[in-house]
């Protein structure tokens, strides 16, 4: 008797095992599709700056507007690269780009240019920190790239 209500007793903890863990799974495949969903990005900008230089990189849906020392030159977006930048953006997690931390400390001595990426979705903007020009922290590196590849 005392083995049949052992073993009845396993096996209500496994099955009730099995149906918490396919709940959270649930939940979580929910929640990617719910923030996918929620994030639009407006507009992504770059700026570099040193002593006597300063450049401004602009992309939004429609438009792609380069600044250097007040120099501004506009061009047409195409949808497909503003989709490819605006993935890149998709998955950085904005909320904590304000904290990421720079690989170099270059522009601390004009060894490099100060670099700050500005993303703004659903009406809120997210500021990075400061890096390098050209050495983005490792979170931000593949929207750079393409930021570079645009110019």
């Amino acid at each position: 008797m005392k083995t049949l209500i052992t073993l009845l007793n396993i096996i209500l903890v496994v099955s009730s095992i099995q149906c918490q863990n396919q709940s959270k799974n649930g939940n979580i495949e929910k929640n990617v599709n719910v923030n996918t969903q929620k994030t639009k990005i407006e507009k992504i900008e770059l700026t570099e700056q040193t002593r006597g230089f300063h450049t401004i990189m602009t992309f939004t849906p429609k438009s792609k507007t380069s600044s250097f020392n007040g120099e501004e030159k506009q061009s047409p977006m195409a949808s497909s690269d503003w989709e490819r930048i605006t993935q890149q953006a998709a998955a950085i997690d904005l909320s904590k780009i304000s904290t990421l931390e720079a690989p170099t400390t270059g522009r601390h001595s004009d060894q490099a240019m100060i670099a700050n990426l500005m993303i703004t979705s659903n009406g809120t903007t997210y500021t990075s920190a400061s890096f390098d020009s050209g050495n983005p922290p490792k979170e931000l590196k593949s929207l750079y790239d393409e930021f570079q590849r645009k110019q």
